[in-house]
């Protein structure tokens, strides 16, 4: 019984809203904080540390890439379908494969923003809003 529903991708566990909430909070500032954590003064070009380490050849990529195969079992944890994370990771190998080009990937770091797409698959699963995000995490 229990391999039957983990087969069928029921190994979720079970969180409630707050904590649910709190999870996909601390995702989403990761995820800000990789692509859109800084802006060109002047313009409204925001990138993030996934467009800086990506100038680092051959290890930059490879370190964005597995930043954002933390959030894809996260989201695995928090119960996606096996189709969503399937996307989650074609949005990964598209911005390390593309991103692995000197120049051009470093320009496409800034204009495809994998991390953010990977969390609006996660809020649309959810039926969330970004403004849904604030102030969730509990005050210590």
């Amino acid at each position: 019984m229990v391999a039957a529903a983990f087969a069928n991708g029921f190994d979720a566990p079970f969180f409630d809203e707050a904590t649910r909430l709190r999870r996909i909070s601390r995702l989403n500032t990761l995820a800000r904080l990789m692509d859109t954590a800084l802006r060109v003064p002047g313009t409204n070009i925001r990138f993030g540390a996934d467009a800086v380490i990506g100038l680092v050849p051959g290890v930059g990529d490879a370190g964005a890439a597995l930043v954002g195969l933390y959030i894809v079992n996260e989201a695995r944890r928090l119960g996606l379908p096996k189709r969503k994370l399937a996307r989650m990771i074609a949005n990964l190998g598209l911005d390390a494969a593309v991103g692995a080009v000197p120049v051009a990937g470093d320009l496409f770091d800034v204009y495809f923003k994998s991390h953010k797409r990977n969390i609006q698959i996660i809020l649309d699963h959810f039926d969330l809003a970004r403004g849904d995000l604030k102030d969730v995490t509990p005050r210590r």
